[in-house]
């Protein structure tokens, strides 16, 4: 039985790997900012097996926050030995191109406050010498494109500091698994026109929970899109100018 401590539990993906965790019998702690969204999850996941659910209501862009809630779930759950974390909001590129406060707020959230909070989780599970931190980033980051790169800028500074933090923790036997997702189709995505490329959040789901049990240090969602970001990251920039991307 895995301990869990999930930030931005009611996030699509969140919540469809919460369920799988549940139905296996791990003990899970929810965090998230919307109190009767995450009682109707303990409910369910109650339902689906989950021996113990507990909850506490954040804003992730609280900073002070951070560390009360990670001592109140260590202490619920009689120490967390897996992490994952969740939260984000997909940014309007227009809108941020037009104002420094959106895009300085889009930033906060998609990067700074997961930064915030794996500082501190890195430095307990760092003296614990065990247990697995996992971070949805997504595969936005790996080269910034015209179509959303606040987003993408935010998500390559959240796979950079995972980056680092898999090499200082290796030393002392802590999995770090950065899992980019392409797309995914969540409320989140709901305008987006879907094609064969899009997955469920079930089905992203499972990849992720294979992610965390297997420690696996970069994990694409599902695995094609290795390839397909490969072959992005290689067009020369002469050409990549050219794309409508």
């Amino acid at each position: 039985m895995k301990k869990v401590l999930i930030i931005g539990a009611t996030s699509a993906m969140a919540e469809a790997t919460a369920r799988r965790m549940a139905q296996r019998g791990d003990a899970l702690f929810l965090v998230g900012r919307s109190a009767p969204r995450l009682q109707s999850m303990i409910d369910d996941l109650r339902t689906r097996g989950a021996p113990h659910v507990h909850m506490a209501v954040m804003d992730a862009n609280d900073f002070n926050a951070h560390a009360a809630v990670i001592h109140e779930a260590d202490a619920a759950l009689g120490g967390i030995d897996t992490v994952l974390i969740s939260h984000g909001t997909l940014s309007d590129q227009a809108a941020c191109a037009r104002s420094v406060e959106l895009t300085m707020a889009e930033l906060r959230t998609n990067a700074l406050s997961v930064v915030a909070m794996l500082t501190l989780l890195a430095n307990l599970f760092e003296q614990r010498r065990t247990g697995t931190i996992a971070v949805i980033s997504s595969v936005a980051g790996e080269r910034g494109r015209q179509s959303n790169y606040v987003y993408g800028s935010a998500k390559a500074m959240v796979t950079a500091f995972m980056s680092g933090l898999r090499q200082r923790l290796a030393k002392a036997g802590v999995s770090v698994v950065t899992i980019k997702p392409g797309f995914v189709d969540t409320p989140m995505t709901s305008a987006f026109r879907k094609n064969a490329l899009w997955i469920s959040p079930d089905a992203a789901a499972g990849h992720i929970l294979n992610a965390i049990d297997r420690g696996t240090a970069v994990a694409y969602v599902p695995g094609f899109w290795r390839l397909i970001m490969l072959i992005i990251r290689a067009l020369p920039d002469a050409v990549f100018r050219r794309l409508a991307l």
